[in-house]
């Protein structure tokens, strides 16, 4: 275990004893990108800072299930938000339009509303894009991010190894992440 790793799971043995400092910590190094990422799924402000708040109750109450030698710190949070918020969905029965495809939409810039017109616009440019992908990183793509299902679902689905899943998710984020780059540099964005 190298030190960040050692660090991160000392915090973490912390938050799950309580302890209110390890928490502010906690906070302080995610709450903006789980905020973020609330904002981008969650149709109000107020349901996406509830969102949150909640996220961290969970991050808190299995502090002691983070692994440092199966995930980075921020992988594992942004895990628990994501099914967080996938089940928050689930429960007001729908599922959800766009489950932010975060690195792809960190290039597009931020996306407050999609209602308002240059955000329906970015999202126009994302799915495009995504409809570019091979097949099966599209798929993989459009299964996770904009369905809602979890990796091991869609390895079911498609009958495909969870770590030929998993690659197509990495190779299909970048391929993403370039394309865009490369647009809003052109744009100059």
């Amino acid at each position: 275990m190298d030190t960040q790793e050692q660090q991160d799971w000392m915090l973490m043995q912390r938050v799950g004893h309580g302890e209110e400092a390890a928490m502010a910590e906690l906070y302080d190094r995610f709450g903006g990108l789980v905020y973020k990422t609330a904002r981008q799924t969650m149709p109000s402000r107020a349901e996406a800072e509830d969102a949150v708040q909640e996220t961290f109750i969970r991050l808190w109450q299995t502090a002691d299930r983070f692994d440092p030698a199966r995930a980075k710190l921020v992988t594992w949070v942004m895990l628990i938000a994501r099914r967080h918020l996938i089940d928050r969905l689930r429960r007001k029965g729908a599922r959800p339009e766009q489950l932010g495809l975060d690195p792809a939409i960190d290039m597009l810039g931020p996306v407050t509303d999609p209602r308002e017109p240059a955000a329906h616009a970015d999202l126009e440019i994302l799915r495009r894009r995504v409809a570019e992908l091979p097949e099966l990183q599209r798929v993989v793509i459009e299964r996770t991010y904009l369905q809602g299902f979890t990796l091991r679902e869609v390895s079911e689905q498609l009958g495909a190894p969870l770590g030929t899943v998993k690659s197509a998710l990495s190779r299909g984020l970048a391929r993403l992440r370039d394309r865009l780059g490369a647009e809003n540099l052109r744009e100059g964005g």
